[in-house]
């Protein structure tokens, strides 16, 4: 029967471990970090800007960010360092002709494939998804990946 008075509970039904944290999963944040805006969490769209900590931005939120003057404007920890528009610089990213991510009709049986990248590096063709390091030029803005840049040693532009 139970719960008459004849059980005796064990200290395994009275004490509760510690709870198991959560771990973010890679892929996930990855993916996010390059198909997202960090300020508004909108998809990037161009123009697309980074700062000099090389997190990506849609230009329009950035904008709108930096004119929002009201007191009760709440403090984003991912754009505080960003004072002015010149704290940004315009990104030229070449795009990925087998990407088809936009240009399909969006239906609910089609399958999303987060691991194909919507641009390239131009010179070697690494996809930008994250799991390759991309470097931008401040003075022009292209954008390429790290293995492109060790494999060509110019201080100029090769664009």
């Amino acid at each position: 029967m139970g719960c008459d008075g004849g059980t005796i509970p064990k200290r395994h039904e009275l004490v509760k471990g510690p709870r198991k944290v959560e771990k973010v999963d890679k892929n996930a944040e990855l993916v996010a970090r390059w198909n997202y805006c960090a300020l508004s969490q909108e998809k990037l769209c161009r123009p697309i800007v980074a700062c000099e900590l090389g997190r990506l931005y849609n230009k329009d939120a950035v904008i709108e960010f930096l004119l929002d003057k009201s007191p009760d404007k709440t403090p984003m920890e991912a754009a505080s360092h960003i004072r002015s528009i010149k704290n940004v610089i315009e990104l030229k990213l070449s795009e990925n002709p087998a990407w088809s991510g936009d240009k399909e009709s969006i239906k609910g049986d089609k399958y999303d494939d987060n691991q194909s990248a919507r641009f390239i590096c131009p010179v070697v063709g690494l996809e930008m998804n994250g799991r390759h390091r991309f470097c931008f030029l401040r003075n022009c803005g292209c954008v390429f990946s790290e293995r492109a840049l060790k494999e060509i040693k110019s201080e100029v532009c090769h664009k």
